[in-house]
């Protein structure tokens, strides 16, 4: 199938802006792939410490027989459902390596905070943040430098692309990375979003919502809405990074293990003993192109646009916010998963899953089918689903028709002939929303806004019923640079039970929203941010905001000669003098500081 023209033309633009970064990056990656192995190269008491607490056998294997050694990197704790089966998955791993005449060792453990513990709270702020907090500890893991190959075991929020930019700084190492699945499907997304706005009016109490809460997140797995963890997921499979089909397989199944022994053997498969694929190599600027598709095609998380943005820099690839917009134009919709739809990733899954979404894709052109992956047949691979027949013999199998076309519908029948997502422009900045989520008749909003400081300023205007308008919410102070760009989900409940009592409703900020926010338009990662001098520094409350989803465009309707001679505010003092302070957020104060914009992935390690 011939490339579709826009997804060539954005991929040729993105080659050629990063020619010299790419071209450095690989560079290195050579000169680092061509030493001799560590247990080889590295001196006698470095390589005995190295492999001290290895058991005898092992310790055979890796020095005299020269076996291959594998790095796992962990983010497992208890704290996270999603990463909580991870706890014995490094049992698994050694048993499968000793198997096959290999050995592993747990190189390091990486953190993993979780967003819906701390939605709302203080310590939403070092959230972001964490993500590079997490690419720094995978390069601590990684720097002891005595393995072939690298399995890296996470799931959620931050820690993905954590793990994938510590990985491609060691992008001579083949690596796969090791998956947990979903929880079971509990309570549905739409009836605990109910509960929500009934208890953001008060016509439920803390039992009931408690009650709802627990029924929805009840067991070991992601959250089973499409938020930025299962994303994750979606894009890792586009991208070839881990075994075929494991993404959506619910944790405790038997061929959950299976697959985690696969992703063994697939490590060992791309060492330098087999056909030599390491990260470095296999991520490209066709590899990032196609993750770029899948979002969209989905309807994923808009904190890629922030993650993927610092993915592909780690690679010495350069994307921009243009060329998701240009992509999105081009990408149909082919997902319908809460909060773009009412089905959960398991219906998902059920449905067709990754398979049919990039199958559906590569035969319409708008993937790269000659990319490299941990896998010897190619991407084709990642079109099939995995099975077994309980033997622990593994078969991958057609994923055939969408099984419900209120899930998952083919590309020459899609939801939308567009994306998931939306650039938007003007004197406001530039920002992103998430069309997908949002009904059509709300793509244009304009309205006076209303201008917070904080979210619990919000809340409290809500609260005291001085919302009751069409309006344009502004909450501002919430980038990178301010406090650290935290999610700020807590605002969904508020803002729909407006929308829904028939005002036009919209949020304009340069913080984040959840992944599974949408329901409500929102022009979200407004760049530059109020804190760097953005013009959001400069509105007043009153001031009618544009918010045009089909135009892509957000505008202060004030005339320009007085917008221009408006001075940005500062951040007021007390806000500036709280932020920062508890929960840890004084250790955070220089990545703050020194943060990229959001457009620039936010980051504080390129």
């Amino acid at each position: 199938m011939k490339l579709q023209a826009v997804v060539a033309t954005v991929t040729g633009r993105i080659r050629q802006r990063s020619e010299a970064t790419r071209g450095a990056y690989l560079a290195g990656l050579v000169q680092a792939a061509a030493r001799r192995p560590g247990a080889e190269r590295l001196g006698c008491a470095n390589v005995a410490h190295a492999f001290a607490a290895l058991p005898a056998n092992d310790k055979l294997r890796v020095l005299s027989q020269r076996a291959p050694n594998i790095a796992i990197v962990t983010a497992y704790n208890d704290m996270l459902s999603a990463h909580a089966p991870l706890q014995h998955y490094p049992d698994i791993i050694k048993a499968e390596a000793r198997r096959l005449g290999a050995t592993a060792q747990v190189a390091g453990g990486v953190p993993a905070m979780c967003d819906g513990v701390t939605q709302g709270t203080p310590a939403m702020e070092l959230s972001l943040f964490s993500r590079d907090v997490i690419a720094m500890s995978t390069a601590i893991a990684l720097s002891h430098d005595v393995f072939d190959a690298a399995l890296l075991l996470g799931v959620c929020d931050k820690i993905v692309p954590g793990l994938l930019i510590g990985a491609l700084h060691f992008g001579h190492v083949p690596t796969v990375f090791v998956p947990s699945g979903p929880m079971t499907s509990g309570l549905s997304n739409s009836d605990k979003a109910k509960v929500r706005e009934q208890a953001a009016q008060g016509l439920v109490g803390r039992p009931e919502l408690l009650a709802a809460e627990s029924s929805a997140y009840h067991g070991q797995g992601t959250c089973t809405f499409y938020g930025t963890a299962n994303s994750n997921q979606m894009l890792l499979e586009a991208m070839g990074l881990q075994v075929p089909g494991t993404a959506f397989v619910n944790p405790g199944a038997t061929l959950r293990d299976e697959l985690t022994r696969e992703a063994v053997r697939s490590a060992l498969d791309i060492t330098k003993a087999g056909r030599f694929t390491p990260i470095g190599q296999l991520v490209d600027e066709r590899s990032i192109v196609n993750a770029m598709v899948t979002l969209l095609a989905t309807g994923g998380s808009t904190n890629h646009l922030i993650h993927w943005v610092a993915v592909a820099h780690a690679a010495g690839i350069v994307i921009d916010w243009d060329d998701f917009a240009a992509l999105s134009e081009a990408v149909p919709l082919l997902a319908r998963v809460y909060p773009n739809g009412a089905a959960d990733v398991n219906q998902f899954q059920a449905a067709g899953g990754p398979g049919f979404v990039i199958r559906e894709l590569l035969d319409a052109g708008l993937m790269h089918a000659d990319v490299l992956t941990v896998r010897p047949g190619g991407l084709r691979e990642y079109t099939s689903a995995p099975t077994s027949d309980g033997t622990g013999a593994l078969r991958w199998l057609s994923v055939g028709a969408s099984r419900d076309d209120s899930v998952l519908r083919p590309a020459s029948a899609p939801f939308s002939p567009t994306g998931g997502l939306k650039l938007l422009r003007g004197n406001l900045g530039r920002s992103v929303i998430k069309v997908s989520a949002v009904a059509p008749e709300r793509h244009l909003i304009e309205a006076p806004c209303r201008v917070f400081d904080s979210q619990e300023a919000l809340h409290r205007a809500f609260e005291a019923g001085e919302l009751n308008q069409d309006l344009v919410c502004v909450v501002r102070w919430q980038g990178p640079q301010a406090n650290g760009m935290p999610e700020l989900h807590k605002l969904t409940p508020p803002l729909a039970v407006l929308q829904g009592r028939g005002f036009k409703m919209a949020l304009v900020t340069d913080g984040r929203m959840s992944g599974a926010s949408g329901k409500v338009p929102a022009a979200i990662h407004v760049s530059p941010e109020a804190a760097a001098g953005g013009p959001l520094a400069k509105l007043c409350d009153g001031d009618v905001i544009r918010l045009d989803a089909v135009a892509g465009t957000l505008q202060v309707l004030v005339d320009g000669t007085e917008w221009d001679q408006r001075v940005a505010q500062p951040m007021p003092e007390a806000l500036a003098a709280a932020n920062g302070l508890g929960m840890g957020r004084e250790l955070f104060a220089g990545m703050r500081r020194n943060a990229l914009t959001a457009e620039d992935g936010a980051c504080n390690c390129l």
